[in-house]
């Protein structure tokens, strides 16, 4: 059994909460110090209570910045964290314009803007990061004056916050699926990370390589039947190759919208609804292309002795980053699905933009 979560993990958490409740939240890093509220979750009265002489300036990811053509001023920030000097008048409902891409339509002119070179790089990726974690759009009120905020966290206490190398095996169940009734479900839990993951073993384990999958959580397409991906379909199509390889093993990661957070996605979908393809929607959003860990699923597979895999998947990415972590692809299975009209659009754009291939 695990003990306590670290001082450092615990922090961490404690400051996403904060920033999910719009509570301001202050970041340290040696002597040097941010404040921070989130735009998206503060209102009108905390705003003024964390920023009463409009000091603060507004920081935002340096994807979002590009789709302001704020790297034009600054070009060195991209992608990296990019602040905005508040101009006469601005208030709230600007900041929340800026912020977020959906408001874009309706209020295409905003500005005019000075973006300023972010001079603690370190604390602003940090704050960006907490807000990712919470699932928050990648914007903040941020001050480097004033007295720190009740709930106080460090750059190393966001470094840590889900650690791969925090995880532990926490229970494990037979589980007979549909694909097959000989089915072990094990589960994953963490001191620096709330997200459980599992893992369903099927088939026989014996001395050859077994199949793997790693799959992200997509409550839309995996339990709602979402035709606007083919993530539900992958899910089932999957565990039938793994029943009828001697064995093999389903990762199901709770990572949702390619690590962007479930509210974050479906604002993501907004955006392809006005002609945005899936990257361009993630990158106007404010957020990397690809923010999942795949460090999680090596970590798992280790726990789970598995030092060689045969991969099942289109994506190279995937492949690189269980290599780099130490696990050896001795071959990857191609992954492919028929398209409906919905997806063939997402599918072409994963193809021709993230790299994936058959």
């Amino acid at each position: 059994m695990s003990g306590f979560a670290p001082d450092d993990a615990r922090s961490a958490a404690q400051a996403i909460d904060a920033l999910r409740r719009g509570w301001p939240v202050t970041l340290t890093d040696g002597d040097r110090a941010l404040s921070l509220l989130a735009v998206e979750t503060t209102n009108a009265p905390a705003l003024a209570e964390f920023d009463s002489e409009a000091l603060s300036k507004l920081l935002i990811s340096g994807e979002r910045a590009a789709t302001l053509k704020l790297t034009n001023q600054l070009a060195a920030a991209h992608p990296g964290p990019v602040a905005i000097d508040r101009y006469a008048g601005d208030d709230l409902a600007a900041a929340q314009a800026i912020a977020d891409p959906a408001l874009d339509l309706a209020q295409p002119f905003k500005g005019p803007f000075t973006a300023a070179k972010v001079a603690e790089e370190r604390l602003a990726r940090a704050g960006l990061a907490l807000l990712l974690h919470g699932g928050m759009l990648p914007a903040a009120f941020a001050r480097d004056t004033g007295s720190p905020s009740p709930v106080t966290a460090s750059v190393a206490a966001v470094d840590a916050y889900g650690d791969a190398n925090a995880l532990h095996i926490a229970a494990r169940a037979s589980l007979p699926v549909e694909a097959s009734e000989q089915g072990e479900l094990t589960a994953f839990r963490s001191t620096a990370d709330p997200r459980e993951h599992v893992a369903l073993t099927l088939g026989q384990r014996d001395g050859s390589v077994p199949v793997i999958r790693l799959h992200s959580e997509c409550l839309t397409g995996d339990v709602l039947g979402s035709l606007k991906c083919d993530c539900g379909p992958q899910l089932h199509h999957a565990l039938h190759k793994i029943a009828d390889a001697p064995w093999g093993i389903l990762l199901y990661l709770r990572q949702e919208g390619r690590g962007i957070g479930l509210v974050n996605k479906l604002r993501a979908y907004q955006l392809q609804d006005q002609g945005f393809d899936t990257v361009d929607a993630n990158l106007r959003l404010g957020f990397p292309v690809e923010a999942r860990d795949f460090a999680i699923a090596a970590q798992m597979l280790k726990l789970m002795n598995v030092p060689a895999v045969r991969l099942m998947t289109n994506n190279p990415e995937k492949v690189a980053r269980l290599e780099a972590e130490g696990i050896k692809v001795v071959e990857r299975i191609p992954h492919a699905l028929p398209t409906n009209v919905h997806n063939q659009r997402y599918l072409a754009t994963k193809r021709d933009k993230t790299g994936h291939k058959l």
